[in-house]
């Protein structure tokens, strides 16, 4: 093309309104023509006339990481007359100081071997950047998993091969061997049962494992109180504690509640404080405490005066590709997938779990657990007495919030939703009475732990039998004085 002139006006045209690419033209003539077309600003922030001030025009605003390498390229095509265009690649920083990938399909013409017009189509490639990069995130992080996986399984087969030595080693002794005394006989079976027992829970905590890794586990959250639950959870605990003397103080307040999973967590809890006993020498303590963390999560804490773990160590540990466990003080195994295990149920639960330990003087390790709302689930059809019921709760519980439902159907769903604290319902409601809302929250939670409250005034002796032998805490007639309600949500839910 002879005539150096670009067609402006056609360029115009085509790139009015684009948002994902603009041109930029370049005529080395006497003027030393440039075109931008107006869609610039739609990417840069800049409107065209900005860009044309600028000393390097749009080269301007790359940034300094590619900036050389662009000017790298110029020069190349500058310098070899056969090279007429090229593909550029950088980024330019925004008006608003964003950092924006674009895409340069770059073409120039020659006269005789000396550039006369310079041609470009800028794409705007951000999304297409940000989802190559996630790409290679996702594919690095699948190659590090893949490698773990590799390593666990290696691992893992170790762990389930090796009891077999011990297994196999005793029984074929117990079986060929005619003129053991009773007393051999006896410690071989002893070795024997210690080492099943160990390989059973391990797989336990293997499967377990496994099964919240592929979602097979199923969390149902309810509201427990931390006290009770803990003390339920390391009741099967107590032999072990009373064999190496060994005190298991705990000192929680009756007040605070979580929002878990209560055999998830109890199992979470039984892991640390097994590790705790039997990781602590004779006649130590184990120290178990909760308190509130921050606003919404609950700290639970589990301490012993034990072996503790050297710094070298303490990085294998809740690593399912790194084989790490420590022969208890009265030699006691451990599987090193106890720990594995509670990280990931306390994660499953929206919790973090960390700790400190110190060589030859114990640890201490902490989780947090989502704090159960205080919230009363009100089930009542008039308005005016939901607004009674709500001042009498608020003025004498400041910090419980109330939920409404008007009939039993809607009180099944915002149930499951909320997991109140407490539930109120009356005994005559539309579509479902309050009996037949009972029974069927009952079939849905087999340990109801919410204390429930039926007032009505349309109750009968055997009306109130029915709700007292389905197990709920509170039948009252009305009209009912408020200080009587006041007493009875006390008696409920302390």
């Amino acid at each position: 093309m002879g005539n150096n002139k670009i067609n402006l006006s056609a360029l115009s045209d085509f790139a009015n309104g684009a948002k994902d690419f603009f041109f930029v033209c370049r005529s080395f003539n006497i003027e030393n023509e440039l075109y931008i077309s107006d869609s610039v600003k739609q990417i840069t922030g800049y409107s065209s006339d900005e860009i044309k001030s600028l000393p390097q025009n749009i080269y301007s605003i790359i940034h300094p990481e590619d900036k050389e390498a662009v000017e790298k390229s110029f020069s190349e095509i500058e310098s070899n007359s056969s090279c007429d265009s090229a593909e550029l690649i950088y980024r330019i920083k925004s008006k608003n100081d964003e950092l924006i990938w674009l895409k340069e399909l770059l073409n120039v013409e020659r006269e005789n071997g000396v550039i006369i017009n310079q041609r470009s189509i800028v794409l705007n490639i951000n999304d297409l950047k940000k989802n190559e990069d996630s790409l290679i995130k996702s594919r690095d992080s699948l190659k590090n998993l893949n490698s773990t996986k590799d390593k666990f399984i290696n691992i893992i087969s170790h762990d389930l091969r090796s009891p077999f030595t011990t297994l196999l080693g005793f029984s074929e002794i117990l079986l060929n061997e005619q003129d053991i005394s009773v007393e051999e006989k006896n410690e071989y079976l002893q070795y024997i049962y210690d080492s099943s027992k160990s390989q059973l829970n391990f797989i336990n905590c293997l499967l377990d494992w496994s099964r919240l890794q592929t979602g097979r586990i199923k969390i149902e959250p309810a509201r427990l109180n931390v006290r009770s639950v803990i003390s339920t959870a390391i009741t099967p605990l107590t032999g072990d504690a009373v064999r190496k003397n060994i005190d298991v103080k705990i000192e929680i307040p009756s007040d605070l509640y979580i929002t878990a999973d209560e055999r998830l967590i109890s199992q979470a809890l039984i892991n640390l404080t097994s590790n705790a006993i039997k990781y602590s020498p004779e006649g130590k303590d184990v120290f178990i405490s909760s308190s509130r963390f921050k606003e919404g999560m609950i700290e639970i804490v589990v301490r012993d005066e034990g072996l503790g773990i050297s710094e070298e160590n303490q990085p294998k540990l809740f690593r399912i590709d790194q084989k790490f466990s420590l022969t208890g003080t009265a030699g006691e195994k451990g599987n090193g997938l106890g720990l594995t295990l509670v990280k990931e149920i306390i994660e499953k639960h929206s919790g973090q779990v960390w700790f400190y330990s110190q060589l030859g003087f114990g640890s201490e390790f902490h989780f947090t657990i989502p704090e159960a709302r205080n919230l009363i689930l009100l089930v009542e059809d008039d308005p005016g007495t939901r607004a009674l019921y709500k001042k009498i709760i608020e003025d004498a519980f400041n910090n419980f919030d109330v939920k409404f439902a008007e009939n039993g159907y809607e009180a099944i769903s915002l149930y499951k939703e909320l997991l109140p604290t407490l539930l109120i319902t009356d005994h005559v409601m539309p579509l479902m009475n309050g009996i037949q809302l009972v029974e069927a929250i009952q079939k849905k939670e087999s340990t109801r732990t919410v204390p429930i409250i039926v007032i009505s005034a349309k109750l009968t002796d055997e009306i109130t039998r029915k709700y007292l032998k389905l197990g709920v805490d509170k039948v009252i007639a009305k009209p009912i004085d408020h200080s009587v309600l006041v007493q009875m949500i006390r008696e409920c839910l302390y």
